[in-house]
């Protein structure tokens, strides 16, 4: 006999379980939705993206000469790079006495990106002949690459006689790092080691050159490097004065108590 099962009810459990069903297939088709929208939303960015990067692009071609212009006037003025490597309150502490006497022959500086943008940049440092290596223009390039890793390539050195290598370049092999004897820009420039396997200062020092220092170098040729401590000297001179008044006034002050107490006693 088969049992009939009109009239009969669903218990809790079952109409739970109906309902959940219900829900997570509408959960579904709205996840499904929106998941289309941040397809178009990622489409609408990586177009962005391009045209950003033709924008620079356009924009790199239009600053170029303006820089070769700047170069130029700079080269006029004595000691421009080293003053403003030496000013500047990252890169300073980068230069060695031995590196602030050859920047002393730097005459020029420049950054420049790769064509896409995207895919790296190089900076080049012009030096006038000079008494401590061969090379008139230094080159140093970063570049990216699809995978996440960076390629970085510098032009070697060929120091003169007696100059050697005394600006920290010599180096000390343990394992599969490389330390180096002492941190100086002659160091950081002829290393060639990416990311990572030593540690950021690679890729730091030359943002900070490309990102900071070379769209306005003037802001740090300007700066006296000891203009803090000598505001810091006057600040606290101040200082002193005012607590010497204070205790000048305080003085005078148990010298008038004093008075009245003598007074009263008579």
């Amino acid at each position: 006999m088969v049992a009939d099962n009109k009239g009969k009810k669903l218990t809790v459990a079952e109409l739970g379980e109906g309902h959940n069903n219900q829900i997570d297939e509408e959960l579904i088709l709205t996840i499904e939705k929106l998941q289309e929208i941040q397809d178009d939303l990622e489409k609408i960015n990586e177009e962005a993206s391009d045209k950003v990067l033709e924008v620079e692009q356009k924009y790199n071609e239009i600053r170029k000469p303006v820089y070769d212009k700047r170069n130029e006037i700079i080269k006029s003025i004595p000691d421009f790079w080293l003053t403003a490597f030496l000013s500047h309150p990252a890169l300073g502490i980068l230069l060695s006495e031995e590196d602030q006497k050859i920047f002393k022959f730097l005459s020029s500086l420049e950054v420049e990106d790769s064509k896409d943008v995207k895919s790296g940049y190089s900076i080049t440092f012009n030096f006038e002949p000079n008494p401590y290596f061969e090379e008139t223009k230094l080159i140093k390039s970063f570049a990216f690459h699809d995978e996440g890793t960076t390629e970085i390539t510098a032009t070697p050195i060929s120091w003169k006689e007696g100059t050697g290598l005394p600006n920290g370049v010599s180096h000390v092999n343990k394992g599969n790092k490389r330390l180096l004897a002492d941190e100086s820009f002659f160091s950081w420039f002829s290393n060639t080691q990416p990311k990572g396997m030593i540690d950021d200062m690679q890729d730091e020092v030359a943002e900070i050159i490309k990102e900071d220092l070379w769209p306005n170098p003037l802001s740090y040729f300007n700066i006296d490097p000891d203009e803090e401590d000598f505001d810091g000297d006057e600040a606290n001179e101040g200082e002193k004065d005012g607590d010497s008044e204070e205790e000048d006034d305080g003085q005078e002050e148990d010298d008038d108590d004093e008075e009245e107490d003598d007074d009263t006693g008579k």
